[in-house]
């Protein structure tokens, strides 16, 4: 399959003529999700679900349809009946020929007193797994992980433990809008160095075949 990163947190998937996209949210580009025949959604931040994208895409191909938690379904369910499809943690599906499963249940701890919302994270084709705003570790293997590399609720020490624990093959960044071009290079120093599986940043626009 292919891997198109777009900005921040969205992914883009092709294989066999199908598109799949993961998180299109207010740092990505208006277009990202715009041709995608199944979207995906971890959970309700606007940087992960803007909803004008959303509707982009879904109103672009009459066909498109949609995976995410509850709180997001929710809000678009009733424009689009019969698309929007409401998973969770344990949960597995196919979207536009791909192969999906649900790992995860909560956000990462942004603050003690900031409340906790759910957020699943999605495995697609058994290979490239989409956290989210989390560091959930499937309870299956994963080549390809899609890594927060920086977020209001993270440190890279704690980055570097999860692409330990999780055991991928190569990691990809995302949720990196909020990294400056002048840390990259140290983010990207102690993943290569520390983490025990290939790094690899992708600029938006940019892909890989994996």
């Amino acid at each position: 399959m292919k891997l198109i990163k777009k900005k921040h947190s969205c992914v883009r998937l092709e294989k066999d003529g199908h598109t799949l996209v993961i998180d299109p949210g207010v740092f990505t580009e208006e277009d990202a999700a715009v041709g995608a025949d199944a979207v995906l959604i971890t959970h309700e931040h606007p940087d992960h679900f803007e909803e004008g994208r959303l509707r982009a895409a879904l109103e672009a191909n009459p066909a498109a349809e949609l995976w995410t938690l509850r709180s997001v379904a929710e809000r678009v369910s009733a424009a689009f009946p019969g698309r929007v499809h409401t998973v969770g943690h344990g949960d597995h599906f196919t979207a536009a020929g791909f192969e999906v499963r649900v790992h995860g249940e909560l956000h990462a701890v942004i603050h003690p007193e900031i409340p906790r919302i759910t957020n699943v994270g999605f495995l697609v084709d058994g290979s490239v797994f989409h956290p989210g705003d989390a560091l959930t570790v499937p309870d299956e293997p994963v080549e390809t992980l899609m890594l927060p590399v920086m977020a209001p609720w993270n440190k890279i020490a704690e980055v570097i433990e999860y692409v330990r624990e999780v055991k991928p093959l190569r990691t990809y960044d995302i949720h990196d809008a909020l990294l400056t071009d002048l840390a990259r290079p140290i983010y990207d120093t102690h993943l290569t160095n520390l983490s025990g599986a290939d790094h690899t940043r992708l600029t938006p626009g940019g892909s890989a075949e994996i």
